[in-house]
């Protein structure tokens, strides 16, 4: 899963959305709130991690998409 954790990272005075071990943006927004938007989609359609950094460059937030339906229950 970790390999297709998306971050939304400061880049300068935008945002950017990055896969994890990219060296390159998979997109950059003008505000976090779009950046954030995007990641989590992405995130979500690939039942990965989403890491939400501060302008410090710090993690403040992890989110995980995963599928939580149990085949076998109900």
């Amino acid at each position: 899963m970790s390999s297709n954790s998306q971050h939304v990272v400061p880049n300068g005075d935008k945002w950017s959305v990055r896969k994890t071990g990219a060296s390159r943006a998979s997109a950059v927004f003008n505000t976090r709130r779009e950046a954030i938007e995007r990641a989590r989609e992405i995130a979500r359609n690939q039942q990965a991690m989403l890491f939400i950094h501060g302008k410090d460059g710090r993690i403040k937030e992890r989110i995980v998409f995963q599928n939580d339906a149990d085949p076998s229950k109900g």
